[in-house]
């Protein structure tokens, strides 16, 4: 093996000028939402057990220090190419390019620019030097649009998680705190480059640290810890057993989803504390429990009733294997639409994953499986409607600005029978300030399109569900591929063609946005027909989905089922013959109603007696 080197660099050294390349058989970019999610959490919460405001820019100097692992590079000839670390790069820069465009200060937007590429003749690299992306990158850089239809999955996947990281960003570093978290991130957040010089010596490394590793993980040690405690050889064989046929149940869902399921259970039924947000808070229950749920386990044996060999049994063989059943249940029902826990799956599709220790709180041992999915339905039905609610009042759903929310909801409801759950979550909504009668109308925005994308395909999916046509909730979702939805404005991007109901091009670019003035169609044809006068395009709306038809009278006369919707449910629809200021307004109307009927409180009833 020739010469190894391992360098610690912040992000600003490591990026600064760098061009690293990837050699044809690596890998694809194949990060999803939930790795996005997890990244933005963990910085969001290093930095904010630094941060306070009316700090100085230069007191970010002492502030925290984050480490992201390492990468692995072989050196060719003067060439860096990636081995190992891809991913994180890809998503850091596609991070620095968000921050970017959101920073006021030209100062420090440049020193942002040259971690994310390099310029030379007027000719623009990225960071990842890979030509299929360049264009891609330089779309999301520029704020252009990109069509990504017959792109390679990687390209596709990029833009994919930018949009995802542009709705999950927390709104609390999106203002005065932003230039702070941006020089944290280039000078507080570290990585290890490992340089090889040979392709055959950087993938020995990658084996080594991959493949080889005997390092124990919190379940291994909370196993042990729990098996060492019964006493009777027997019992002891028969728990480690139940052990591992549970663990591998759950491995078989997601590779992670073993620990998953062990937090989310003693969260759900054990967590009573939770970190301040306070500079040198102590993590509490809810935050050491994800962090090193084996010690707390050691730590609580009394307050987890483990005194006997007896009671280390039962925990494993009743109340380890109940709860881990009943997650696997809930997080099969979030990856698979399950008739009485649509929710679940609702909310997994706004990557809503504080939603799981809410779910099994008030999941009780002798609870029979009619009653647990009762409650699963009222519970997740809850989630639904408050985070629906949230959206459309532009308030954030992300995992930071939720979590205690949801921490002091799941000690409230933990083991409550159902009239009890029912009668404390339709109180909590009733006390809500948020509604759907809002006083600035809910629109689509720079960043909120994927969440008004799934809002156009719950309402479209309801009305259709409603009027007897089966659920194509799967299919209006898609946003990428060759059978994806987009948005369709009604008013087409013409102030001249559109605006004559307003005074001046951007009172008419707001308004054209608000949901009442939106559709979800298939991406032909919005390419198709997007750019037409309402004249035009009506008649071809009446070939699309009910929510496109009902701007068109045969849509009241040929489908007897929606009719029959219109007549029971009492909501507003009716036909346009042109779309003007006060059609918008009547559509706004519409929507609203329809969004209070879809995410009615009175659910949680229904789902008492489902």
């Amino acid at each position: 093996m020739k010469e190894i080197r391992g360098d610690a660099k912040n992000l600003r050294s490591l990026l600064s000028g760098a061009r690293f390349a990837i050699d044809y058989y690596q890998r694809e970019y194949r990060w999803q939402k939930k790795q996005v999610a997890e990244l933005i959490h963990d910085l969001h919460e290093k930095f904010g057990n630094s941060h306070h405001p009316g700090n100085d820019r230069s007191d970010v100097e002492n502030y925290g220090q984050y480490f992201l692992g390492s990468i692995i590079v072989s050196n060719k000839n003067g060439h860096k190419f990636i081995i190992d670390g891809q991913q994180r790069l890809t998503t850091l820069t596609l991070l620095l390019i968000h921050i970017y465009k959101q920073l006021p200060d030209a100062e420090q937007k440049a020193v942002l620019a040259d971690l994310i590429f390099s310029q030379k003749y007027g000719k623009r690299s990225f960071n990842i030097d890979a030509k299929e992306r360049s264009d891609c990158m330089n779309a999301l850089f520029n704020d252009t649009a990109f069509d990504e239809t017959g792109q390679p999955e990687s390209v596709a996947n990029i833009l994919y998680r930018y949009q995802d990281l542009a709705e999950l960003f927390p709104e609390d570093l999106s203002d005065e705190a932003l230039p702070y978290f941006a020089d944290w991130l280039i000078e507080n957040v570290h990585l290890v480059e490992i340089t090889a010089y040979s392709d055959a010596d950087a993938y020995t490394i990658f084996e080594t640290m991959n493949d080889r590793g005997l390092s124990l993980r919190p379940t291994d040690m909370l196993k042990g810890y729990l098996l060492a405690n019964i006493t009777e050889a027997d019992r002891r064989d028969s728990s480690s057993n139940v052990w591992r046929h549970t663990l591998t149940k759950l491995r078989e869902l997601g590779k992670e989803e073993d620990t998953d399921a062990i937090k989310t259970w003693l969260r759900s039924q054990h967590a009573d504390t939770i970190r301040e947000r306070r500079r040198g808070a102590s993590p509490g229950d809810f935050d050491r429990i994800g962090t090193e749920f084996h010690r707390w386990v050691r730590e609580h044996e009394k307050l987890l009733g483990l005194t006997s060999s007896s009671e280390f049994t039962q925990f494993i063989d009743y109340r380890f294997t109940f709860y881990c059943r009943w997650y696997a249940r809930v997080r099969q029902a979030a990856e698979t639409l399950t008739r009485g826990m649509e929710a679940i799956y609702y909310c997994a599709q706004n990557n809503f994953t504080l939603q799981y220790p809410v779910l099994l709180a008030p999941l009780r041992l002798d609870d029979n499986e009619q009653e647990i999915r009762r409650k699963l339905g009222i519970v997740s039905s809850f989630i639904d409607i408050l985070i629906t609610r949230r959206i459309w009042n532009f308030k954030s759903i992300n995992y930071t600005t939720m979590q205690y929310a949801m921490f002091v909801l799941m000690r409230e409801i933990r083991g409550k029978p159902i009239a009890d759950l029912v009668n404390l979550l339709a109180k909590r909504l009733a006390t809500d300030s948020l509604s759907f009668e809002t006083e600035s109308p809910f629109r689509l925005h720079l960043t909120n399109g994927p969440l008004v994308h799934r809002l156009l395909a719950r309402l479209t999916d309801y009305i259709e569900t409603q009027s007897g046509r089966p659920s194509r909730y799967n299919e209006y979702k898609q946003r990428g591929g060759k059978d994806a939805y987009e948005i369709e404005h009604i008013w087409a991007n013409n102030y001249e063609l559109n605006g004559k109901d307003f005074d001046h091009p951007q009172a008419f670019d707001t308004y054209r946005n608000h949901i009442g003035g939106l559709l979800l169609l298939p991406k032909r044809f919005n390419a198709s027909y997007g750019a037409l006068r309402f004249a035009e395009k009506r008649g071809q709306y009446r070939k699309q989905n009910l929510l496109a038809m009902s701007l068109h009278e045969d849509a009241y006369y040929r489908d007897p089922g929606f009719n029959q919707f219109v007549s029971n449910s009492g909501l507003p629809f009716e036909p346009h013959s042109e779309f003007r200021k006060s059609d918008l307004d009547a559509r706004q109307a519409l929507y609203t109603k329809l969004a209070e009927q879809i995410w009615n409180p009175d659910l949680l009833e229904e789902k008492s007696a489902s």
